[in-house]
C-alpha cells in the first residue's frame, strides 16, 4: 500500500471510530447548561486529552503487546469484533455500550470534570479507538508510514474540534434525523473496517502457523 492509500485508509479508519457527529448529540445534551464560551472551553479540553490518549496509546502500544506476549494480528481479530459489535449499534441508532451507557450520560449530568470522563474517555477515544491506533501503528515497520499514523490521528481529532466547536449550529441545520443517517452510514463503513481487521488478522495467524509447521 503506497503513502496515499495508507494515509488515506488511517485517516478514515480513526475518524469512522471516533465518530464526532455521533458524538455531538451527547456532547449538546451534556453542555446544554453552559454558555457558549464555556462549551468551546470544554470542548477544547476534552478532543486535546483524547487526542493526546490516542497517540500515547499508538506510540507505546506495540511495546505493552510485547511485555504481555500478544501479537497485532491477535489484537486486529478481537479489535475487529469489538468494532463489529459498535458499527452495529451504530447502524441501529443506538448508544455504543463501547464507549458510554445511558447511565453514564444521566450521572455526568452533575459532574464538573465532564470534559475528561465521558467525552475525553470514553466517547472521544475508547476501546475501539484504542486498538484502532495500535493495530494501525503494527500493521507496518515503515517508519514514515508509522508517521502518518500519528497524522492521521491529528487530523482526525482537529476534524472532531471543529465539529465539536460548531456543535449547535451542525445540530440545528442537519437535525436529529440526519445525525442518525449520518450514525448508520459510518456504522456501516465501521462494519467494513472491522470485517478488514478480522479477515486480515485471521489470514495473517494462519500463514504464520504454516510457516511454523
Amino acid at each position: 500500500m503506497d503513502d496515499l492509500a495508507f494515509l488515506t485508509y488511517s485517516l478514515i479508519s480513526i475518524f469512522v471510530i471516533v465518530n464526532p457527529i455521533s458524538g455531538v448529540v451527547t456532547f449538546i445534551s451534556l453542555t446544554s447548561h453552559m454558555t457558549f464560551e464555556e462549551k468551546n472551553i470544554l470542548a477544547k479540553r476534552a478532543v486535546i486529552l483524547a487526542c493526546i490518549i490516542a497517540l500515547f496509546f499508538a506510540l507505546t502500544g506495540k511495546t505493552m503487546l510485547n511485555l504481555f506476549g500478544i501479537d497485532v494480528d491477535s489484537l486486529r481479530i478481537a479489535g475487529g469484533i469489538l468494532l463489529f459489535h459498535v458499527a452495529l449499534d451504530m447502524m441501529f441508532a443506538k448508544v455504543s455500550r463501547e464507549s458510554i451507557t445511558e447511565n453514564e450520560i444521566h450521572e455526568s449530568l452533575e459532574r464538573s470534570d465532564i470534559w475528561i470522563f465521558p467525552i475525553a474517555l470514553p466517547l472521544l477515544t475508547g476501546p475501539g479507538t484504542i486498538t484502532t491506533v495500535i493495530v494501525l501503528m503494527g500493521s507496518t515497520d515503515d517508519m514514515g508510514q508509522k508517521f502518518l499514523v500519528i497524522l492521521s490521528i491529528l487530523l482526525a481529532f482537529f476534524v472532531c474540534l471543529v465539529i465539536f466547536l460548531f456543535s449547535r449550529r451542525i445540530y440545528r441545520h442537519i437535525g436529529y434525523t440526519g445525525m442518525l443517517v449520518f450514525t448508520r452510514i459510518m456504522g456501516l463503513f465501521l462494519a467494513a473496517l472491522a470485517a478488514d481487521f478480522i479477515t486480515t488478522g485471521i489470514w495473517n495467524v494462519y500463514n504464520a502457523f504454516s510457516s511454523v509447521s
